[in-house]
């Protein structure tokens, strides 16, 4: 039987995956904007979010969302974190008993610091929860170039199912059982990011960079593994290679808002002028939060923290990770 796959969300990563789905089986996107539905529709294109890349030939886009929602086999979902509850409670009023609800986001709830998942299963109890995650920049995949991501399922018996699904030619897609492992991956490394960005509007070269990213991996897996993700699971795909990406690339919205930081560009100007969501602005309270409980050292976090509260310049953030003591290298900070 071929599953009808649903993509809620009509973003360069949503997008990207309706395309990517709808060469396996019948998908159908929900977009908000009735241009980007007539575009996706009659054109094969999303200018907006991908600009020259043609997409399915036979993925079609609704502005409906109850048709969206009621077509669905597998949902999945592919808006900010902080609009997920929104849109599942909306969700609920129309989706079918038993359909897999799959999370695009990469992020943490504000006030709750829940995960996307946790979410999923206090909206839409029954309904198994999941996320795709890994190194996985939008632009790349839409045009071809090999790339591999991660679906995370307690279920390890629908996770192979939807792993063929997801995964199309040159997009390899493993499975992994740890869940809270991939979500957090996702969400902590976006914070690493603007570290790195800010380091690059710096001018402070590459063997910075390098330091940033080594050290943001030793925070994010002391933190996801205090939560209850796998140690491995930060070694891989979900973990380091999606950091790597992230805090390497150009595509990488996360590095690009700590570029302009680091540039001197105001954070609520930087905001203005982008038409996609860094999460890591909104995660890293939520993350500083977390740590404390947890009592982890996070200070690469801790100085993005306030360089977005506006508490400190990213010259004044460099200057206070030098100024910190150098121990053993698998000591906290």
């Amino acid at each position: 039987m071929e599953l009808r796959a649903t993509v809620l969300g009509g973003g360069s990563w949503g997008t990207t995956i309706a395309s990517v789905v709808a060469r396996n089986t019948q998908t159908l996107i929900w977009a908000r904007n009735p241009a980007t539905v007539a575009e996706i529709n009659e054109q094969h294109r999303n200018e907006t979010y991908l600009p020259g890349a043609k997409l399915a030939q036979r993925l079609r886009a609704t502005a409906d969302f109850e048709e969206a929602v009621t077509f669905a086999d597998v949902l999945i979902v592919g808006v900010p974190a902080q609009t997920f509850r929104d849109t599942l409670e909306t969700v609920a009023r129309y989706i079918r008993p038993w359909v897999p609800v799959i999370s695009l986001s990469k992020g943490l709830e504000i006030g709750t610091r829940l995960r996307m998942t946790q979410i999923i299963e206090e909206i839409l109890p029954g309904h198994p929860p999941g996320v795709i995650s890994g190194p996985n920049l939008a632009r790349e995949i839409i045009f071809g170039s090999a790339a591999a991501s991660v679906i995370a399922m307690e279920d390890e018996t629908i996770a192979k199912r939807l792993q063929h699904l997801v995964g199309s030619g040159l997009f390899r897609v493993y499975t992994n059982t740890d869940v809270a492992g991939c979500e957090l991956g996702g969400a902590l490394k976006n914070i690493i990011a603007i570290a790195a960005g800010m380091g690059d509007g710096l001018n402070a070269g590459d063997n910075t960079r390098a330091a940033v990213i080594t050290r943001g991996l030793a925070e994010l897996t002391r933190l996801g593994t205090a939560m209850g993700g796998r140690p491995a699971t930060f070694a891989g795909l979900a973990g380091m290679g999606d950091l790597v990406a992230t805090c390497t690339s150009p595509q990488s919205r996360n590095r690009f808002v700590g570029e302009k930081l680091g540039q001197g560009q105001p954070l609520d100007q930087i905001i203005s002028e982008m038409n996609m969501v860094a999460e890591g602005v909104k995660s890293a309270p939520v993350v500083i939060e977390l740590a404390a409980e947890h009592e982890i050292e996070m200070p690469i976090a801790h100085e993005v923290n306030r360089v977005i509260r506006g508490e400190g310049t990213p010259t004044q953030a460099f200057r206070g990770l030098l100024r910190q003591a150098s121990g053993s290298e698998s000591d906290p900070g």
